[in-house]
């Protein structure tokens, strides 16, 4: 059975990542507590609204109500990257090169490693960030569709249309695909190369965490009482195919996904504070946490592939190892 390491923290958990292996936990209040040698402290945000891991320079994004952006590095050191005056910041997104987007009313900005910013102007308000993994260009989900960007080059932007509010958006790891989550208990998606357009809906809730497998052949997602799990190996993603449903319950929803670094495995939270490992090929489940306080709002593996550190809506954090 595997062992859970709690801790019991005040208020709703943002995001936990791994920062040099060590687990950190991101609340909505701004404080950000990591778990090293000890539970230690530190504040980024007045108020937390957005927070992206960004891998790469192993650091933690973070925007807020007082309208700045924020780096959070392992041990604690925390620094600005943006201000947007008074105005909030509700969506952040890490790229190549050190590059970094965050979003604000209409607009979005992106970031470079030198400092310098460009501005985008959305007729409607920007509600998700999400870089490319190849190439330097950013897609934000807008109300009616998504729009793509290439900030270091001139040029219009490319518009991706379809009816509704789009909330959340991803690009699959091969940068073939672009998915939005939107606010109808749905998912969105288009094919780049030919803009080709892929209906993924059926949800009874909506869909607020999404985690592509490793080498983006499976994209999971919540908002079902099982972890819905679409395959992307075909040239036209999921079209015509039917989800694997994962960790199914009857009685609870799942909140939140998280794919395994190597393995066709999900990590599976749910609302009631459950989490389960589930394997693709087979369905296998694994009960790695039993129900606590808190629907389940963040998880991620660690390099090693052993722990998973996890956060509830209710501060009820910790890290599950799954060798013990």
């Amino acid at each position: 059975m595997p062992t859970v390491a709690p801790l019991d923290l005040e208020g709703h958990c943002v995001a936990a990542v791994f920062l040099a292996d060590v687990p950190h936990f991101a609340l909505a209040d701004g404080s950000i507590h990591r778990l090293d040698n000890g539970q230690k402290t530190v504040r980024a945000n007045d108020g937390l609204l957005a927070a992206f891991h960004d891998a790469p320079n192993d650091r933690l994004i973070t925007g807020g109500e007082d309208g700045k952006v924020f780096a959070v590095k392992a041990g604690g050191e925390v620094s600005e990257l943006a201000s947007a005056g008074k105005k909030w910041i509700t969506s952040v997104a890490a790229g190549p090169q050190g590059a970094i987007a965050y979003a604000s009313g209409k607009n979005a900005f992106v970031r470079f490693a030198d400092g310098k910013t460009k501005e985008f102007i959305h007729p409607r308000s920007v509600e998700g960030l999400a870089f490319s993994p190849k190439g330097m260009r950013f897609g934000v989900a807008r109300y009616n569709g998504a729009t793509l960007h290439f900030p270091a080059a001139e040029g219009k932007p490319v518009e991706l249309e379809w009816a509704g509010a789009h909330t959340g958006i991803t690009f699959s790891p091969d940068g073939a695909f672009l998915v939005t989550t939107m606010q109808e208990n749905a998912l969105h998606g288009w094919k780049l190369a030919d803009g080709k357009h892929m209906r993924m809906s059926g949800y009874p809730g909506k869909v607020k965490s999404l985690s592509w497998s490793v080498k983006g052949k499976w994209l999971a997602s919540s908002g079902a009482p099982a972890a819905i799990v679409w395959p992307f190996s075909a040239k036209d993603g999921p079209m015509g195919k039917a989800p694997l449903e994962l960790g199914t319950r009857g009685n609870t929803m799942v909140t939140c996904v998280a794919c395994h670094p190597s393995q066709d495995v999900v990590a599976i939270g749910y609302e009631d504070g459950m989490v389960i490992a589930a394997r693709f090929a087979d369905a296998k489940e694994v009960l790695l946490r039993r129900p606590g306080k808190g629907a389940i709002t963040a998880m991620m593996w660690d390099k090693e592939e052993r722990r998973i550190v996890f956060g509830s809506a209710a501060g009820d954090c910790g890290v599950i190892d799954i060798t013990a």
